[in-house]
């Protein structure tokens, strides 16, 4: 017998299973594919000539959807297709800085939470506590009235109140991971702390703080939008998803699209995002 023949052969992996674990479902396709079109719009076409959310064609105010305006115009002309593009740039732009607080400022608070533990994990949870009793959008109310609303604003100040959650998912991670051999074989030979965090923890915390920036970027987006609808958001005529929702709500009865057509957007964008990041969980909890 040659020695060719006397080698295992690992079993073959069934076609159908290996395609199922590289091919993503079909719910996963559409709420990406949605989240692609939406972002790709938003980023595109602005740039576009003819392109003006604020531009009114008074001869056609509050006009029904039709081939000259896809999703009709506004009670002042503007077209609510326009508008509605226009208005995922700025949630958008609320989302992202509200990602980047949270994860810098969370992420930091919740490895120091978590490797030091002891008075410092004390003194971080009582202020994670203390601002999570804090009524978010009031205090986003107040503060918006005295500083004037703008994006910068509105995003940093609900990025502020996704700290404490941010901070409680990274210091679980972290205090999981400090009991694991790898980390504690690295202190047994001398590695230094400020090593293993980056190289042993970091790695290990980021795919979880990403997965939960899914929730977080839901939550800005909709806070975003209630701002606005209260009037707590951009200025009008600057167009925001709540703001357009909260402009045609006069008029429901002769002319619904205008405030249906970016709460559908606005609906859709927020269930592909939360399905998306149930799908990642579920994915990392069976890893």
């Amino acid at each position: 017998m040659s020695a060719a023949e006397t080698v295992p052969v690992p079993a073959a992996v069934p076609r159908e299973a290996a395609a199922g674990r590289r091919r993503p479902s079909t719910g996963v396709l559409i709420a990406g594919g949605w989240l692609a079109i939406v972002a790709l719009a938003a980023l595109v076409l602005p740039l576009l000539p003819g392109f003006d959310p604020l531009h009114g064609d008074f001869g056609n105010p509050a006009a029904a959807p039709g081939p000259g305006h896809w999703l009709g115009t506004d009670a002042g002309g503007r077209d609510v297709f326009q508008r509605t593009v226009a208005g995922a740039r700025a949630s958008f732009a609320v989302a992202g800085l509200t990602i980047t607080v949270g994860m810098l400022g969370g992420g930091t608070l919740g490895i120091a939470a978590g490797w030091f533990r002891g008075p410092v994990d004390k003194v971080i949870g009582f202020a994670a506590d203390l601002l999570m009793s804090v009524p978010t959008l009031i205090l986003v109310m107040i503060v918006v009235s005295l500083r004037g609303p703008s994006l910068p604003v509105i995003g940093i100040l609900i990025g502020l109140f996704t700290v404490p959650a941010f901070t409680r998912v990274v210091r679980a991670v972290v205090l999981s991971l400090s009991e694991q051999g790898f980390v504690q074989a690295a202190r047994m030979i001398g590695t230094a702390p400020l090593r293993i965090l980056v190289r042993e923890v970091v790695p290990h915390v980021a795919p979880i703080a990403l997965t939960f920036a899914f929730t977080a970027t839901t939550v800005a987006i909709v806070a975003e939008g209630s701002l606005s609808f209260l009037g707590f958001g951009l200025r009008p005529p600057e167009p925001s998803w709540g703001g357009i929702i909260a402009e045609g709500r006069t008029t429901l009865g002769s002319a619904p699209w205008i405030s249906l057509a970016p709460a559908a957007v606005l609906c859709l964008t927020v269930l592909a995002l939360n399905y998306l990041g149930d799908k990642l969980r579920s994915k990392g909890g069976r890893g």
